[in-house]
């Protein structure tokens, strides 16, 4: 069947271009559309809660055949509140399944619910925008948090703990005062926090919360319902609606821009996910009867055919108008085509044009329906409105995810020099453009940069490294391209074995590892390294010339110095650019363990950043030559600082 499925003949019969699919309230009445274009018979079970688990059967709708593969029915009566499934029958079986289209559902995902979606809005909801609505994507400082993470420690002052709600409460604070949570996301100067999956996954049990349970949640079930386990009452599906609504409101309030992590290239379940269960593995790649498996997940997302492409597309704008996120960040997106990337920019970006979007390109194996090109790094210009993670900084940086113990630039490899200038440039060999490069050392996957540094130079005491920690922050916040780090990062945050040793991978570990530990910042050496990269963002938010938006630009502007010693490298950047206080910066790397001097250009320059301060205020000034401190970097600027 799944070879039917990709025919022109199917294509040209079954799609279905409407916009009314799943339960579409009213006062008066509920619409049903469900697209099952292979279904023989299908009815609609109404019920009266959300949990799978209770026979509460309220009413059974037959539903009928309607255009284009869709099943249609009508069902008078305020229904606001009331749960329903498919009863799908295939000839020789009968399933019961989950409304792809769930706007939410009960606990554990397994029932839809009815909504009147305006009742879930927070106060202010019609006027709520995004507050960085009208920067260039360079401009923005992007935050990678899991919800749980932040609030869950004891420090963190917080009362919601691993809920939406604890991401907004404000005024929270460790024992000795140190602000946590979101004031600490404020003072650091982010634009956009990067929220790890929230969506319905299947890897937490709703009805067992009593228990700590730990994900990420890159399993996703139910692709348009807020994850239940982060809202106070996953039992009611208005109650998650409502308490998403309230997380981004209160961001927004407070300058802060949201952006969701999806995962449209694979599901957590083939067999079992609602829409497969409909039309059979018509979501899912397939060959010979086995699941594609490029995801590692064993069930790659066939979004090359125009069905799946179109519910794609559909849930994106959907999160963008009824959640108002300002961003979303694609997992394994080079498993997707690239076609659907371009249609989901093109009509987020005609309602919200400010919407920024990035994605893993990872080159992966995977079966393909027909023949399409992927959203891989290599095909960056064929996704001129999609940023791409820029794996290639951070294995330069930091050394090769692949082996623990490979040698980066700020642990004292050699030989990368050009690499390197490429990347501070926003230029690297698979990408043109600076708006489609996301430049960063640490995110959820893999080992925290501190912890990846300690295995790769273990002989090394903490201090030098957090000498190379903050080497490496100087370089990926002062390149071009799109700046992205893991919350913690700030603080050197680690994930530490029970064991020994480090949690490279802690998707479903403790919380005793992946939580945040506030108490931290009461240590000098962490409070401080918070304070270096606070100052940091200050610095590139004061200097749009390291915000460049075009390689013209970049190539006009951004020049390398040469300097003689291998762990030295230099750039000089113009301040030919719109708005650029200075005449000239200068920034300068030394990853060598002694210190070096830097022949400077003429004039007199005031340092910004050393080895232990950043920010936009002058430390010093200095002519001809500058000493670098061993394994630190240098901001120098030409005339005003701001």
């Amino acid at each position: 069947m799944s070879e039917m499925y990709s025919t022109p003949d199917f294509e040209a019969a079954y799609t279905y271009h409407g916009n009314d699919l799943g339960a579409i309230w009213s006062a008066e009445k509920t619409t049903f559309r469900l697209w099952a274009p292979t279904a023989s018979k299908i009815c609609i079970n109404l019920y009266q809660s959300g949990d799978a688990k209770v026979n509460d059967l309220l009413k059974q709708i037959p539903m009928h055949r309607d255009v284009c593969g869709t099943w249609s029915a009508a069902c008078e009566g305020d229904l606001n509140g009331v749960y329903y499934t498919y009863l799908v029958n295939h000839g020789s079986y009968t399933v019961e399944a989950c409304d792809p289209y769930a706007r939410t559902t009960g606990v554990n995902g397994e029932r839809a619910m009815i909504i009147d979606l305006s009742s879930t809005n927070p106060e202010g909801w019609e006027q709520d925008r995004d507050p960085n609505a009208g920067i260039s994507v360079t401009d923005a400082v992007i935050y990678e948090l899991h919800v749980r993470d932040l609030s869950i420690d004891e420090s963190s002052g917080i009362q919601h703990k691993g809920k939406y709600l604890g991401i907004i409460e404000s005024g929270m604070k460790t024992p000795s005062g140190i602000p946590t949570g979101l004031d600490h996301m404020k003072a650091l100067g982010i634009t956009h926090l990067h929220l790890l999956p929230v969506y319905d996954f299947g890897s937490v049990d709703e009805c067992n919360l009593e228990k700590p349970q730990f994900n990420w949640g890159y399993d996703p079930v139910n692709f348009n319902v807020p994850e239940g386990s982060y809202s106070s009452d996953p039992f009611n599906g208005a109650v998650r609606v409502r308490e998403m609504k309230q997380m981004i409101k209160g961001l927004h309030d407070h300058g802060i821009s949201a952006v969701m992590d999806v995962v449209y290239n694979h599901v957590y379940d083939a067999k079992s996910f609602c829409f497969n269960q409909i039309v059979p593995d018509y979501f899912s790649r397939t060959r010979n009867g086995v699941y594609s498996n490029g995801s590692g997940c064993g069930n790659d997302t066939a979004s090359e055919r125009s069905m799946v492409r179109k519910y794609i597309v559909d849930s994106v704008c959907y999160w963008a108008d009824e959640y108002h996120f300002d961003g979303f960040r694609f997992d394994l997106v080079g498993l997707l085509d690239v076609d659907t990337i371009n249609e989901i920019v093109t009509q987020v970006h005609k309602r919200h044009p400010n919407v920024i979007f990035y994605g893993e390109g990872w080159d992966l194996n995977t079966v393909l329906t027909r023949d399409c090109k992927l959203a891989i790094q290599k095909n960056s210009q064929l996704t001129p409105g999609f940023a791409y993670f820029n794996d290639t900084i951070r294995d330069s940086l930091r050394g090769s995810v692949f082996f623990s113990d490979a040698l980066g630039y700020i642990t004292g490899a050699t030989g990368i020099g050009s690499t390197l200038e490429a990347c501070f440039r926003g230029l690297p060999h698979w990408c043109s453009d600076p708006k489609q490069t996301i430049n960063y050392v640490s995110c959820h996957d893999n080992n925290t940069l501190i912890d990846r540094i300690a295995l790769a130079t273990p002989d090394s005491s903490f201090e030098t490294h957090v000498r190379m920690n903050r080497l490496a922050a100087v370089f990926y916040m002062t390149a071009q391209g799109v700046p992205f780090l893991q919350a913690g990062e700030e603080m050197l945050r680690s994930k530490p074995d029970p064991k020994g040793g480090f949690v490279e991978n802690s998707y479903c570990s403790s919380d005793k590892v992946n939580s945040i530990k506030w108490n931290l910042l009461e240590k000098k050496i962490y409070r401080d390294t918070f304070e270096y990269y606070k100052g940091l963002i200050a610095l590139r938010k004061a200097h749009p010339a390291l915000r460049l938006t075009s390689a013209y630009d970049i190539l006009s502007n951004l020049l390398p110095v040469h300097c003689d010693h291998p762990h030295v490298g230099a750039f000089r950047l113009c301040g030919n650019t719109a708005g650029e206080p200075s005449e000239e910066l200068f920034i300068v790397f030394n990853a060598a363990e002694s210190a070096q001097k830097v022949a400077l250009p003429k004039g007199k320059w005031q340092i910004c950043v050393n080895d232990t301060h950043a920010g936009t205020e002058s430390l010093g000034t200095v002519e001809q030559e500058v000493t670098l401190s061993p394994i630190s970097a240098m901001v120098l600027v030409k005339g005003n600082l701001k």
